[in-house]
């Protein structure tokens, strides 16, 4: 059966993309999960329509960051959070607050584990091409 994708599937494709699977997987998985439609020509007409904007506004997105990341390179972000005297964070730094702080995409932000010390610690970013590092210094409130 061919669907075409509402949301990005993992192992599977992107969205506004027309996959060919299985009959039993499109019906008892991805169309009430509202994962993906059945590919009526109505619905593949407007997913290579979505999927032209999409791949327009990622290379847009992507040189914003480009543009950010060159900005960052020279700047530290900083985020105060409250830690005990010893310098050990409460509540560690995920990628979702360092992405807020340093105004970027959350899914740039490679952290393999939370940030649970006071201190300047590399963080490593990337989106598409772009690749980098930004420096975030964790201050005690």
């Amino acid at each position: 059966m061919k669907v075409v994708l509402l949301k990005d599937v993992r192992d599977m494709g992107r969205a506004h993309s027309v996959l060919e699977v299985s009959d039993g997987h499109a019906l008892n998985f991805l169309i009430p999960r509202k994962l993906a439609v059945p590919a009526t020509p109505q619905a593949q007409k407007n997913a290579e329509g979505m999927q032209k904007q999409f791949t327009e506004r990622r290379g847009l997105d992507a040189k914003l960051v480009e543009a950010r990341l060159a900005v960052l390179a020279e700047e530290k972000v900083t985020i105060i959070k409250k830690a005990n005297e010893q310098g050990h964070l409460y509540d560690g730094v995920g990628a979702d607050e360092i992405a807020a702080a340093a105004q970027l995409p959350e899914e740039a932000i490679k952290l393999d584990k939370s940030i649970k010390e006071v201190g300047v610690h590399e963080v490593a970013v990337s989106v598409g091409e772009a690749f980098g590092k930004i420096s975030v210094e964790i201050v005690a409130e």
